[in-house]
């Protein structure tokens, strides 16, 4: 039987946590759940824990992407075979994770990411994230020659062979957004998205905010850049 590991990367989401695992355990009481706490200040670690999930927490907020390298380094070294990655905050709904899950285990593709853009019951973004959305939808798409719809969620499912890949230098920990599938693509993984159902946010605030756009802008076309600069061969360990 196949191991599977839900990660959740968590900031100050005392409020959230625990209904977040509740509503992954009643989608499959078979899944492992870890929660990554990334320095929290609430009381996110002590919730998690009592809803039933491991925790790992680090000493001092670390940002985003080395949350979600700690989760991919734990569940290489336990040895799962899948991994469906889940925000914090309440937005992504669980009941998708099989359908995220599924062209994975199947292999159909090797990372499958959730698209709202795909589900018409999702919610959309505000006009300056709807916009920013686009360009780099847009960017993306050309540049890995597929189209996406959806290139910044966070609702994601992988195997094991992009574990160990995002567990090495090559993973963008700073923004690990867009840059995510380029650096995918350009080592051979197949992409797949799939049709998920998003919530808005109603603290107005996660793991991804408090960046000013245009310093976002700036930071997330600077980790691209990094990206096409690398040489192909480096992501198979030829250099």
């Amino acid at each position: 039987m196949s191991k599977i590991l839900v990660l959740i990367p968590a900031f100050n989401e005392g409020k959230n946590i625990s209904r977040v695992i509740q509503d992954i355990r009643q989608v499959g009481a078979e899944f492992d759940i870890l929660v990554v706490n990334d320095g929290s200040q609430d009381n996110t670690e002590d919730q998690a824990r009592k809803a039933g999930a491991a925790v790992v927490s680090h000493p001092f907020n670390m940002g985003y992407g080395v949350t979600i390298q700690t989760g991919y380094k734990y569940a290489f070294d336990h040895r799962y075979d899948y991994l469906v990655q889940i925000d914090g905050d309440g937005q992504h709904d669980p009941e998708f994770i099989n359908e995220l899950l599924k062209p994975v285990m199947s292999g159909e593709c090797d990372f499958s990411i959730g698209s709202r853009f795909l589900e018409e019951a999702s919610y959309r973004p505000g006009l300056a994230r709807l916009i920013g959305m686009a360009f780099f939808r847009k960017l993306v798409s050309v540049i890995i020659r597929q189209k996406m719809t959806d290139c910044t969620s966070g609702f994601q499912a992988f195997n094991r062979d992009v574990i160990k890949f995002f567990t090495e230098d090559a993973f963008p920990t700073d923004y690990p957004d867009s840059d995510v599938l380029i650096t995918l693509k350009r080592a051979g993984f197949s992409i797949k998205e799939v049709p998920v159902r998003m919530f808005a946010n109603q603290a107005g605030k996660s793991m991804h905010s408090g960046i000013r756009p245009l310093y976002y802008l700036f930071k997330q076309m600077l980790s691209i850049l990094v990206t096409l600069l690398r040489s192909p061969k480096s992501y198979r360990g030829d250099e």
